[in-house]
Parts: C-alpha cells; sequence; structure tokens
C-alpha cells in the first residue's frame, strides 16, 4: 500500500515538528536537572527567604510558573513538574503563585533542614498582641516591592479597625524609616490618621547602609499620594532621592535617631515607648528590619575601631588592607567593590565551604575580581582574634597571620527577639511544608 503524496506533505512537517519538539522538551529537561544537580553539589540547595513550595499533585507542569518568574532560571521542569532549580537565587517574588493557573503553588518560609523565625502575623499584618501590626522585613518580607505593599495595607488594615475608638492620642505609632515605613506613613497620612514615625538610624532604612552606587533591585509597586512606582532597577542614591521627594510630596515627617524600646497596653491604649518619650496610641507598626543588631564574630580585638559592620563608601580604603568576614551578597559586594580602588588588598574569609546564599551576578563578580588577582577568597576559614595591625584568622587545622587595616563584618544580622518576646509578639520557626 502506498501512501498517497498529498498524505506525505502533511504528515512529513507534522513529523518534523513533532520531533523538533520532543527534542527541545529533552534538551530543557536535561538543562534543567543539570542545573539543579549543579545547585546541591555547590552547597546551594537551600533557599535563604520566601520561595515556592511547589504541590506535585497538583503541578500540570504547564512551566507558567517558570516563565512569570522575573528572576530567570530559577523555576523549571524537571519530570514534568515545576521545581525550584536555583534555591538560593529564589527571593520571594511570588510571580510564580499569581501565574500557576491551578493553585499548586505555596509560598513558604523554611525548609525541613533550615528552620527561619518569623513573628507571628495574621492576613491583617496584627501580630498576636492586638493593635501591634508587622510590615516588611520584620516578618520576612525583604524585598523593597513587598515592604511598600505591606506597609501600605497595614496601614488600611489599621484605618478600617478602629477597635475601641479614637484611644489614646494616637492612631498609631510607625516604627523605621525604610520602605514599609515611609509607604505606612503616606498611607496613614492619606488615611488622615493621627500617627508618629520613628526612625533609630537615618532615612532610608536599611538602603541608607548599602555601598555608594549600589544598583537596588525593585518592582512595580503604588505608594500611597505617590502612586505608581515603576522603575526596576536604580542605585541606592536615587531610591534615597525618590523616596525624600515623596515624603515632602506626602507631607509625612519622621523623628530620626529615636529608637523604640518598649510596648505595653494600660486599659484600651498602648504605650508606645521609645529612648526619648513615651506615645499612647491605639495601635503600633513595626516596620523595622531583621538586622537591627548586627551579628558579631565573639572573637578578641573585635571591639576597635578598624571593626564595622557595614561598607559606606569603598573610596575610604583606599590603599589598606582589609578583610572582609561573610558569604552573602553584603560581603561579596563590600569585597568587590573595594578591590576595585587603587592599592587596596581585599581578603574576603567564609566559614562555609562554597559561597552560597548570594545572587549569581554577585558570584560571577567575585569569581572575576578572584581570577584577576584583585581578591583572595579564603573558603573554610574563621578569624579568631584581630589585632591593631593584624588579624588572625583558622585555616584547614593551623592558624595565621594577615597584616591588616581594616576589617568590615558582614554576617547578617540577629532577629530582634529578645524585644518581640518582652512585648509578647510569638515567633515561630518555619520549616516550609509540614
Amino acid at each position: 500500500m502506498t501512501l498517497d503524496p498529498l498524505v506525505l506533505v502533511y504528515i512529513l512537517p507534522l513529523g518534523l515538528l513533532w520531533l523538533t519538539y520532543l527534542g527541545r522538551v529533552w534538551w530543557i529537561e536535561r538543562r534543567n536537572r543539570s542545573t539543579r544537580a549543579d545547585a546541591v553539589e555547590a552547597g546551594l540547595g537551600e533557599p535563604a527567604s520566601l520561595h515556592p513550595h511547589i504541590d506535585p499533585a497538583r503541578c500540570l507542569g504547564c512551566g507558567a510558573c517558570a516563565r512569570a518568574c522575573p528572576e530567570g532560571n530559577i523555576l523549571g521542569l524537571v519530570g514534568g513538574k515545576a521545581a525550584l532549580l536555583a534555591p538560593t537565587e529564589c527571593i520571594g517574588h511570588g510571580a510564580c503563585r499569581a501565574a500557576c493557573p491551578v493553585g499548586a503553588i505555596t509560598l513558604v518560609f523554611g525548609t525541613a533542614a533550615r528552620g527561619v523565625d518569623i513573628p507571628h502575623v495574621g492576613p491583617d499584618f496584627q501580630t498576636n498582641i492586638p493593635g501591634v501590626y508587622i510590615a516588611g522585613e520584620l516578618g520576612g518580607m525583604g524585598l523593597i516591592r513587598n515592604a511598600i505593599e505591606q506597609g501600605r495595607q497595614a496601614l488600611d488594615a489599621i484605618a478600617s479597625n478602629k477597635g475601641s475608638g479614637r484611644s489614646g492620642d494616637l492612631d498609631v505609632v510607625i516604627v523605621g524609616g525604610g520602605p514599609a515605613g515611609i509607604s505606612a506613613s503616606l498611607a496613614a497620612v492619606a488615611h488622615g490618621l493621627r500617627y508618629v514615625t520613628v526612625e533609630q538610624a537615618s532615612f532610608g532604612g536599611t538602603v541608607a547602609h548599602f555601598p555608594r552606587g549600589k544598583l537596588v533591585m525593585t518592582a512595580p509597586a503604588t505608594l500611597p499620594i505617590i502612586g505608581k512606582v515603576k522603575f526596576r532597577e536604580i542605585s541606592k542614591e536615587g531610591l534615597l532621592a525618590f523616596w525624600k521627594k515623596a515624603a515632602q510630596k506626602g507631607g509625612i515627617r519622621i523623628s530620626y535617631g529615636e529608637k523604640l524600646v518598649d510596648i505595653k497596653r494600660t486599659g484600651n491604649v498602648l504605650e508606645a515607648r521609645t529612648d526619648r518619650q513615651c506615645y499612647r496610641t491605639r495601635a503600633v507598626l513595626l516596620a523595622i528590619g531583621r538586622r537591627g543588631t548586627p551579628r558579631r564574630l565573639g572573637v578578641p580585638g573585635e571591639d576597635a575601631s578598624k571593626v564595622i559592620y557595614r561598607l559606606d563608601d569603598p573610596a575610604d580604603y583606599r590603599g589598606k588592607r582589609v578583610l572582609v568576614v561573610g558569604g552573602g551578597d553584603s560581603a561579596i559586594e563590600a569585597a568587590v567593590a573595594i578591590a576595585e580602588e587603587k592599592g587596596a588588598t581585599v581578603t574576603l574569609s567564609y566559614r562555609g565551604a562554597t559561597i552560597a546564599r548570594c545572587k549569581q551576578k554577585n558570584r560571577a563578580k567575585l569569581e572575576v575580581a578572584q581570577r584577576d588577582g584583585r581578591l583572595t577568597v579564603l573558603l573554610a576559614s574563621q578569624v579568631t582574634a584581630i589585632h591593631s595591625q593584624s588579624v588572625v584568622l583558622s585555616l584547614e587545622g593551623r592558624q595565621f597571620e594577615l597584616e591588616n587595616d581594616a576589617v568590615i563584618v558582614c554576617v547578617g544580622g540577629i532577629l530582634p527577639t529578645a524585644f518581640l518576646e518582652s512585648v509578647g509578639i510569638a515567633v515561630e520557626t518555619k520549616h516550609g511544608i509540614a
């Protein structure tokens, strides 16, 4: 039996298209498996913060989540189901969850192997203490876009929840002058609330402490009074300038250098006590960072003036011998930035066997700087002592001394658990989906 030539005209192209499709699926599957295996082998298999949990029983394998992710090759199909390929690169945008047509994705904190401490917060951002709310980084939402949205939404909830009426002198005390605090302050003005905003440090919160010239990644968000914020990549200086204009336009007031020390309830009124005065209010919004207290090394000599916990201006270290301690984004960015300064000698010390929990872009810059001889990376090393002109490190069971002018410690911060517990706010250790 012979096939009609007209039939072949249709069958052959369709067959070629089908083979091309199968070949592409095979190639993508192989690439995704390799990416995931490489991440696990490099010790980068644990997500650092908020991340997607995929229910394989519900996943259709349509790939909508992978296409929606703005960070690139973070999600992909493995075995016909969506999977997290580069866990440490995920920064919790949540676009994958929104894109999933069957609700197979849940955003979670922590994993079975690594728990993350998160204060207890309800859907309205209220903690287990009535009248005390949390928004932004303290609640685990470190992205600027998320902080902006949460600050606004938390104030919306406070405005709608009159509770016992207009008890106290204020409607809300906002603690924090970063993205969440500024957004909340603008919302307080928009709602016509009686408010006070206090910030223990400087304008901009954590952003103000970024190194000079650092590019900040964000996403479109809506600011009360200001409207839609559309930039995606902006310098630290550009972002701070934008915040200042927004604050001026909104007419918000922030008291700088004022630190919250306690929150107590007296009847229907909350008393928010700072190191300056006591505010009587019906609500308190904690829009503070998780790094209120920098994590210390706990070694002799750490109190020396040459030891700092954040980089301000890399130019300050021209011609100096600098040790940067840490393996996250802030440590790598500091080391790479200083290594570009004339005459600087930079060493990066990290206690882990591999650089983890940092963006691929930063890892690539570190590798280039290391390859070009502009900095030295000492993995599996620890600082054991700091002297006026040197530092002592331990590496592979032996100790050695490096000549040194400055030490920059970037090993994260301590969640203000003691303060939260003193207020009575419950802190939960999240382990993803149980």
